[in-house]
């Protein structure tokens, strides 16, 4: 045994350098197969880390690693969008859109901006009372609660009543409302699955990929969908102190048409996904929309189940192609350097930029690294606004015709790992009333002030940002 431990002692140098060498090949081999793009800072963190403690780092790779899920599709740029030659945002998004492989505008018809929480429910309970054939409903929270056992009764009663009832609940997510009753779902009829479990999941890698997807579709008709979550503090629905302070503020809509369809097809391929099953052809055929029509809108699904960072991609062009005004609402802002350039950028140039955050957030690592973003922005001239309340809504206005409205917040988790989904819209009405929702939110709000930190803080600053907001 002695002489086993002297073996290892004597190439104890040797077995670290060959460990470093095969975490190094391993990196570099999956980042390049599958197209693993990454923020600098990300990587140099990886690499440093193989280098440094190699045993620790790998196996952390192998698990939360993967960024990409699917390659780059060749025939994808071929795809062009015919649009007229204008340098108006919209028509831009319409561009990349298309040459992202994003689905068609569609037409759309009565569009319901929730005012508040008892509005989104009651829309809610509308949705899932008119479905007669099917229901699907995503969300990554399934709350324990008053709004989570309401809504897990109406789940129950279409399925008793011969609907075909889906739910899909996010792996991690689950965890995080208390966990829903998933044997009395099932029993009742409800077809629940839970999107990668942490535990028993065989996807390596993806670990760290979450569906932030929320959504209600009947009959592939009609849509509900937004920030919220199936729990009671994004719907004011409990009247139980929640975070010690007032409900939270949220943004949802619903509406009929095309855009519906579109949904329930993504929710098609999560579903798979979710049942380990090889993702379905994307076939269905949405009419285009008659001449004339004003009320167009798309799908906008981002996350490892695409090619390009979608989400990410539109709101730094929108900010290059701003012509008037950039109205943006998020509860966590950490973005990544390009969007922070572009949106300071689009300031310098005498862009409106306003950005409406909560002044206190569920998240603090997130509130305490967002000043040295928010600084660069009022620097640069724009200005931020902060509610007393936990807003939780996600939106991003551009100009008067082009509005990003859903789940992905304004931080690197949104943008490049989950499972995210926005409704593009392309028309004023719509953009008009989501901005008067969020101006409404802004006359609640006090103007961000920025402070010089001092070095200490600002080196906790950049550690963080660097250690915890970029892998």
């Amino acid at each position: 045994m002695s002489d086993f431990v002297a073996l290892i002692g004597r190439n104890w140098e040797m077995i670290d350098a060959l460990a470093v060498a095969v975490g190094l090949v391993i990196y570099v081999a999956a980042s390049h197969s599958l197209h693993q793009r990454r923020h600098p800072s990300a990587a140099i963190a990886w690499v440093l880390g193989i280098l440094l403690v190699p045993y620790l780092t790998l196996p952390l790779y192998l698990a939360f690693g993967s960024r990409k899920v699917v390659p780059p599709n060749p025939a994808q740029g071929a795809r062009r969008a015919a649009v007229a030659a204008t340098y108006g945002p919209a028509a831009r998004a319409q561009q990349l859109g298309m040459a992202m492989g994003l689905p068609d505008r569609v037409a759309y018809s009565a569009l319901c901006i929730h005012e508040d929480g008892t509005q989104a429910l009651l829309a809610l309970r509308r949705v899932i009372a008119g479905a007669s054939r099917t229901l699907e409903v995503s969300t990554f929270i399934f709350g324990r609660d008053v709004l989570g056992d309401e809504v897990a009764e109406l789940l129950k009663g279409k399925a008793r009543a011969g609907v075909r009832v889906r739910l899909l609940i996010d792996g991690i997510g689950i965890y995080l409302g208390g966990y829903p009753d998933l044997k009395g779902l099932a029993e009742a009829g409800v077809d629940v699955r839970r999107f990668v479990p942490p535990f028993r999941s065989p996807k390596r890698g993806r670990t760290n990929l979450r569906n932030h997807r929320k959504m209600a579709i009947a009959d592939e008709l009609h849509l509900w969908c937004g920030g919220r979550n199936l729990s009671a503090e994004y719907f004011e629905g409990d009247p139980r102190p929640i975070l010690g302070s007032s409900p939270w503020i949220d943004l949802s809509f619903d509406l009929d048409g095309g855009v519906a369809g579109q949904a329930q097809q993504q929710f098609e391929q999560d579903w798979a996904l979710a049942g380990e099953r090889p993702p379905l052809a994307e076939s269905r055929f949405f009419e285009a929309p008659a001449p004339g029509v004003k009320s167009l809108a798309q799908l906008v699904a981002s996350g490892p189940d695409r090619p390009d960072d979608t989400i990410f991609t539109l709101l730094v062009s929108g900010c290059f192609t701003s012509q008037r005004r950039i109205l943006a609402v998020t509860p966590y802002f950490v973005p990544d350097t390009s969007l922070l350039t572009a949106l300071s950028l689009a300031a310098r140039r005498g862009i409106e930029v306003d950005l409406v955050l909560p002044a206190r957030s569920n998240h603090r690592l997130a509130d305490f690294v967002r000043h040295r973003s928010l600084r660069d922005l009022v620097t640069a001239g724009a200005r931020v606004w902060l509610h007393p309340r936990m807003i939780h809504a996600k939106a991003v206005l551009i100009d008067d015709d082009f509005a990003l409205v859903g789940s992905a917040n304004l931080d690197g988790r949104s943008l490049f790992l989950n499972y995210e989904m926005m409704v593009a819209f392309y028309d004023r009405k719509a953009v008009g009333s989501f901005s008067s929702w969020i101006e409404a939110r802004r006359q609640e709000c006090a103007p961000y002030v920025a402070h010089a930190p001092g070095m200490a803080h600002e080196l906790a600053e950049g550690l963080l940002l660097w250690l915890a907001f970029q892998l």
